[in-house]
Parts: C-alpha cells; sequence; structure tokens
C-alpha cells in the first residue's frame, strides 16, 4: 500500500490473527465517561405491558445471581422486580384488564418464590415464611409456596398447621418424596413432643398448680464409689490380720 508521500507500508491482512501484546497477569485500567442517564421509571406511570418486561428483566437478573450464589444480589433484584410487577394505577388511568391483572400476578407469584428460595439460603427464615404465605394469598395451591410453609413451621413447632399444609401439598404432588420426607421428619417430631408431654402430665394431676419442682426428672442415683469386690478384700485382709495376731499371742 502507497500513502500520500509515496512512502511504502505494509498492508496488514485483517483476517490473521492478533499476536498478544498484553500479558495475562498484567494490570489494566479503564477509563469511563457517563455519556448519558436516565432517571428509573415510575411503575405507576407506565403501561401494564412495560412493567411485566422491566420486571421480568429485573427477575431474570436475580436469577443470574442466584445461580452465581450470590443471594443477597438475587434478592435484591427479585425485591426490585416486584415493585416494577404491579397492577395498581393512578386515579385518572383506567384500571388493568382482567388478562393483564392475571399475566402479573404470575409473575408476581414466580418472583416471591425465587425470593423466598433466595431467602432461605440467606438463614433469612421468617422473612421466607412471610414471602411463602405471600405466594399462596395470590396462588393457594402453589406447591413449592406449601412445601416451604409446612416445613418452616415445623421448624417452628407449629406443628398442626404444619400437618395441613404439608397434606394439601401431597395432594396436590403425591409422588414428590421431598413431601413425603417432611411429613415423616413432621410425625417422628410430634411423637416426640407427645411423649414429653405425657411424662410432663403425671405431676401436674398428683400436685396440683404448684409442681415447679416436679417438672424435671430427679437425677439418677449414683451407685456407692466403693466396689463390693474392694470391701470383700477388705474383710479377708482384715481376718487375716486378727488370726495372724490371734496365733502370735497364743504362741507367746
Amino acid at each position: 500500500m502507497e500513502r500520500a508521500d509515496g512512502a511504502r507500508v505494509a498492508a496488514l491482512d485483517s483476517t490473521l490473527p492478533r499476536e498478544p501484546d498484553i500479558p495475562a497477569w498484567a494490570p489494566l485500567l479503564y477509563q469511563l465517561q457517563l455519556l448519558d442517564f436516565r432517571e428509573k421509571p415510575e411503575p405507576l406511570s407506565l403501561a401494564i405491558p412495560d412493567r411485566i418486561r422491566i420486571g421480568n428483566q429485573k427477575r431474570e437478573r436475580g436469577n443470574f445471581y442466584f445461580q452465581r450464589e450470590e443471594y443477597s444480589m438475587a434478592a435484591q433484584a427479585y425485591c426490585m422486580a416486584l415493585d416494577m410487577l404491579t397492577t395498581r394505577t393512578y386515579e385518572s388511568q383506567s384500571c388493568a384488564a382482567e388478562e393483564e391483572e392475571e399475566e402479573v400476578n404470575d409473575y408476581r407469584v414466580k418472583c416471591l418464590n425465587n425470593l423466598a428460595a433466595a431467602q432461605l439460603k440467606l438463614g433469612q427464615f421468617d422473612e421466607a415464611l412471610h414471602t411463602s404465605r405471600d405466594v399462596l394469598f395470590l396462588d393457594p395451591q402453589n406447591v413449592k409456596a406449601l412445601f416451604r410453609k409446612g416445613k418452616l413451621l415445623s421448624d417452628r413447632g407449629e406443628y398442626e398447621e404444619a400437618m395441613e399444609t404439608l397434606k394439601k401439598a401431597l395432594k396436590l404432588e403425591p409422588s414428590t418424596k421431598a413431601i413425603h420426607a417432611e411429613l415423616s421428619k413432621l410425625v417422628k417430631r410430634q411423637a416426640g413432643e407427645n411423649e414429653t408431654q405425657s411424662w410432663q402430665a403425671k405431676p401436674a394431676q398428683m400436685f396440683g398448680e404448684n409442681i415447679a419442682p416436679f417438672l424435671t426428672p430427679p437425677p439418677k442415683k449414683k451407685p456407692f464409689g466403693i466396689s463390693w469386690k474392694f470391701l470383700l478384700g477388705a474383710l479377708v485382709v482384715a481376718l487375716g490380720s486378727l488370726v495372724t495376731s490371734v496365733v502370735l499371742t497364743a504362741r507367746n
């Protein structure tokens, strides 16, 4: 290739791969320039389809964080999605159509279920129970929410409500092994509690209201510290000493 000044330069073939000129361990410094920004849209000012589109984008971002085990970021993304997925409108706007409202509620159920899963990973058990109840308010037959609610209630010791919830989940999905396992665990917990309550009921019947000293079983009496073998040996030694003393006295 020839430049305007007549000098010749070699033309590079763009199809050839470029040799790496930056080492893999070299630190890189990027300089960014903000060109434009947009204010966060107010959900109530958007049309329902736009809310669904933006809400799903945020939900998918939460799924991305969840797969990376960044559960706190996932929970934040799900909450932002739920803020967007609403059918409430300004008074000047018309109410949402029934079909649109059902679609929004379906996406809200998905977000709430994902949020409950993230809360469980974060150890936020009370929040996860509250979120599962929100799911069941929108979809009373949601098996995932029923299972989470039943398991959390069982862990809290609320066995009666947990049993009803898990039975409902089992009726909807009889072949799910996780529900069977949780019901089995709950039955064992109930049996253990009933045994404890039946043991504590006897003192209450015998001693009336003043049963505080009798609620705990008395400590077991420890066996005597000296064994019978030791006592027998000591007795034999004592008798031997006595016989020896008698014999010596008789000889003298």
